[in-house]
């Protein structure tokens, strides 16, 4: 098979607040995501591919079923398989440290493809069992869905479900399954192709503008870098090596340092009445601004969340979350409440006797 050689991150070329956006989504999953919005050629599948080396390796379970220590503590020897079981009982490890993987949905799944469904192997065998899907191949890695507006409903409404709960269930006649999900979501789309569903749009945290390459120099120098890789994949890796060892420390450490950083009442006041002015309803809103803020304080090993980390998070947490629709339905629901109101005033007999 290839070798996966992906462009090293720190070798992009401007994009600061993408790069940012991916940063914090993978200091603190609780930002909920990234969304990309852009035209074609601006990068934004080289940096979501990138983003890999700059991770700390995982603990992932070596069980073809996904297997986990857990699920022997919560349900018994019976929660795993009988390979697993005697695995658990000789006192062998049912996992392995495995690097981060990146995790790419096709835009031809099936929602058997994403979910899960019978396992034919087992089937041949006379067992019913079912096999993971790519949701639960995703667990503790990066799920990224390029062309987010192009799929189905029902396999987006799947994956948003899972990522907000960490968990998922398939069923499929008297076989019930339930996976862990643990993923940072990234989407990214070409708004040319058409639009996102509202209630899609919401559930990712952090919404990056990508834009192209504006000055002539970066544009040149991105040109330049991008040819060197093509040649030379690997000497050209090999001169972000040391920084890229860095910057992968400094996430790991900013990720142990995250439980510690708080935000003074202050600053939390500051959010909200931002939030207010923009009339934004979602009470996402503030989870994906503090939470931005928490992981940019962590990055800057900072303990506190100050109002410039407020600053520089807000575009990306608060853009593209009002709804003229809505806010158009709220003034005639106002105006008709208003007029129900005047009405009901008439049903007053004092009223109606003067």
């Amino acid at each position: 098979m290839a070798e996966a050689l992906p462009f090293p991150f720190l070798g992009l070329v401007g994009q600061t607040e993408m790069k940012l956006a991916l940063l914090l989504s993978v200091i603190n999953p609780l930002v909920g995501g990234v969304l990309l919005v852009g035209p074609r050629g601006t990068g934004k599948t080289t940096a979501v591919r990138s983003l890999l080396n700059l991770l700390p390796d995982i603990e992932r379970s070596s069980c073809f079923y996904g297997c986990l220590p857990e699920d022997v503590e919560a349900g018994g020897i019976d929660a795993v398989c009988p390979d697993c079981s005697r695995k658990y009982a000789e006192g062998r490890s049912l996992v392995v440290k495995e690097p981060v993987r990146l995790v790419e949905l096709p835009l031809n799944s099936r929602i058997e493809d994403v979910v899960g469904g019978l396992d034919e192997r087992a089937v041949i065998h006379d067992r019913m069992r079912l096999k993971r899907g790519i949701l639960a191949h995703a667990d503790q890695n990066i799920l990224y869905v390029d062309e987010v507006n192009l799929l189905d409903d029902e396999i987006v409404d799947a994956i948003l479900d899972a990522a907000a709960l960490g968990t998922y269930t398939v069923r499929r006649g008297p076989i019930t399954a339930s996976y862990n999900a643990r993923f940072t979501l990234i989407g990214s789309m070409n708004p040319e192709e058409g639009r996102l569903r509202p209630q899609i749009l919401d559930r990712f945290g952090l919404r990056v503008i990508v834009r192209g390459l504006t000055e002539a120099q970066e544009r040149l120098e991105a040109y330049r870098r991008t040819r060197a890789y093509r040649i030379q994949p690997r000497q050209f890796i090999q001169q972000y090596n040391q920084e890229t060892l860095i910057a992968r420390d400094e996430v790991t450490y900013a990720r142990g340092m995250l439980p510690q950083v708080e935000i003074p009442p202050p600053v939390a006041e500051a959010g909200i009445r931002l939030i207010q002015k923009l009339r934004i309803d979602s009470l996402r809103a503030e989870i994906t601004l503090f939470e931005a803020a928490r992981a940019l304080a962590a990055a800057d090993s900072r303990t506190t969340v100050t109002l410039d980390d407020l600053r520089t998070v807000s575009p990306m947490a608060l853009r593209l979350r009002r709804s003229p629709f809505m806010e158009d339905y709220f003034a005639e629901r106002k105006r008709e409440d208003a007029q129900l109101y005047k009405f009901l005033h008439t049903l007053d007999p004092r009223t109606n006797s003067e």
